[in-house]
């Protein structure tokens, strides 16, 4: 019982020291039945970080910005600095950024390669053409239409990835900005 009352008491002493600095407290019990608690994100087990709690005390991080030369006072601006875990901007647009690469590129591809199929279908209008070039043609067709076809799924799976990480980010309550 002493046990519990220490740890209600360290809870007591961690959330009265956080809300006086606006910070995120997280909670997590171990497999033995030990509850936790940190402001720190790293600090979780990687295995406890699906099953944490988090309570938000306080105000955001505020930020001073310095002082323009002309010597006029600083101006205090509420700034998002991190994430609820903790993660910053340069995170986020680590995983965005990738994503955005994949799905320029893969409309670039898309698009010159629906260029390449009207090009070869107004060439090929109103010719009279062998068996063999019908042929040859028919294949040429059949690889740009799965060659777009691949491009299409990779514009898919780019886009489905950046709608993922908005998610995780809105769910993190990281500043929007960070993703564009």
């Amino acid at each position: 019982m002493n046990m519990k009352k220490a740890m209600i008491g360290v809870f007591i002493v961690v959330m009265l020291f956080s809300a006086a600095h606006g910070a995120t407290v997280y909670k997590w019990v171990d497999k033995d039945g030990v509850v936790y608690f940190t402001d720190d994100y790293t600090q979780i087990p990687a295995q406890y970080r699906n099953r944490i709690k988090t309570e938000e005390t306080g105000e955001p991080q505020r930020v001073e910005t310095p002082a323009p030369a002309s010597g006029s006072p600083r101006k205090t601006e509420e700034v998002r600095t991190v994430d609820a875990y903790g993660r910053g901007e340069d995170y986020w647009k680590s995983r965005v950024i990738p994503w955005k690469k994949q799905l320029k590129e893969a409309t670039e591809n898309y698009e010159n390669t629906n260029r390449r199929m009207n090009e070869r279908l107004e060439d090929q209008s109103g010719k009279l053409l062998s068996p063999t070039q019908w042929n040859m043609n028919r294949v040429e067709n059949r690889q740009l239409v799965e060659e777009r076809a691949k491009y299409e799924a990779q514009m898919k799976e780019a886009n489905e990835m950046l709608a993922k990480i908005a998610k995780e980010a809105e769910e993190a309550k990281a500043d929007p900005q960070w993703l564009k």
